[in-house]
Formats: C-alpha cells, sequence, structure tokens
C-alpha cells in the first residue's frame, strides 16, 4: 500500500495539511522526465517516514491542480515543498535526491517532536478593553508594579547609571561588572 496520496481537490490538500504536522509535497507533470526519475525515491521516502497525523506525502500534478501550484509559486517540475504546521519551511526544485533525503529526514525529525510547545507568555486569558472590570489606573498597565528586580523605575535608574559608568570607564565591560547597579551583583 502507497503511503504517498495523489491530491484530488484543493479542499482535500488543505486537509492534508491541518491534520499532519508536516507534509512534503511533491509537484510533478506526467510529461517531466526528472519528476519520473525522482518518483522511486520519494516513494522510499514516504514509506520509511510517513506517520499518520505526524508526516505525510502527497503528490499534486501541476497540469490538474494549477490553482495550488500558483498559490506556492511553484514554476519548476519537480518542486517538493516541506509543510510544517501549514506554512512552506523548504523549497526544493528539480530532481535532487540528496537535497530531497536531507529536507524530509529533518521535517521527520521536526515531526518526530510533536507540535511546538507555547511559551507561558501566550498562554493567559488576555483582556477585554470596555468590558465589565476594565482597569482604569495606567500605572499598573505600563508596568510600575514592583517586579523581581524592582519595577520599571528601578530598571531605568539602573540602565542609565550602567550606561553613564561604562560611558566614561576605560575599560567599560569590567566598570559595570563592578557597578552596584548591576543587576547580576545582587543576586
Amino acid at each position: 500500500m502507497s503511503k504517498i496520496t495523489h491530491i484530488s481537490a484543493s479542499p482535500q490538500f488543505k486537509n492534508i495539511l491541518s491534520s499532519n504536522t508536516c507534509v512534503v509535497a511533491d509537484f510533478y507533470a506526467d510529461w517531466c522526465g526528472p519528476c519520473k526519475a525522482i518518483a522511486p525515491i520519494f516513494e522510499q521516502l514516504a514509506s520509511a517516514e510517513a506517520k499518520p497525523g505526524r508526516m505525510a506525502f502527497v503528490k499534486v500534478d501541476v497540469d490538474a491542480h494549477q490553482g495550488i501550484a500558483q498559490q506556492y509559486g511553484v514554476s519548476a517540475m519537480p518542486t517538493f515543498l516541506i509543510f510544517k504546521n501549514g506554512t512552506v519551511t523548504e523549497t526544493i526544485r528539480g530532481a535532487n535526491p540528496a537535497g530531497l533525503r536531507a529536507a524530509v529526514q529533518k521535517a521527520a525529525a521536526d515531526a518526530a517532536k510533536g507540535p511546538a510547545k507555547q511559551s507561558s507568555a501566550f498562554e493567559s486569558k488576555g483582556h477585554v478593553l470596555g468590558g465589565a472590570g476594565t482597569q482604569t489606573s495606567t500605572t499598573r498597565d505600563w508596568g510600575f508594579a514592583v517586579s523581581r528586580h524592582g519595577g520599571f523605575m528601578d530598571t531605568l535608574v539602573r540602565f542609565f547609571a550602567l550606561y553613564f559608568t561604562s560611558l566614561l570607564a576605560f575599560d567599560a565591560y569590567a566598570a559595570a561588572e563592578a557597578s552596584p547597579f548591576n543587576i547580576k551583583a545582587r543576586r
């Protein structure tokens, strides 16, 4: 059983992109000699690396699906596009077996890691403007609250103190390190 999906319509392609971490797309034409020459290598890579939901391999006939080819700027055959989370991360133009293998191996390693975990900075529920409970004080919005290093004003004073200390010293790095305004010195 082949692990390569032949795209029959644009919605099918979009569905595969959204349901897999990585997708390797082969944009080819039936009349293209280099496309036929590299097809067995693409099949070998698909057999070895395809994993449902993580890594998918698709073939897009550029003559039958000109809209998809135009959307991704495909102008030479074969062109291999590597997608990660629906975004093109790498393009290989022409029948380049070594380049294709390297790109697929890199994509397979990325797919094995799974989806990237978002930073905790993006996990909050956010704020609604004009909603109930809206804060009216601008002091908290501008970060004047006390933080680990003393808040906004403390940071501002430290910045200018270190700037002038290093500006007026012969050895700026040593002066900044030895300064009482150095945050590292307080630890």
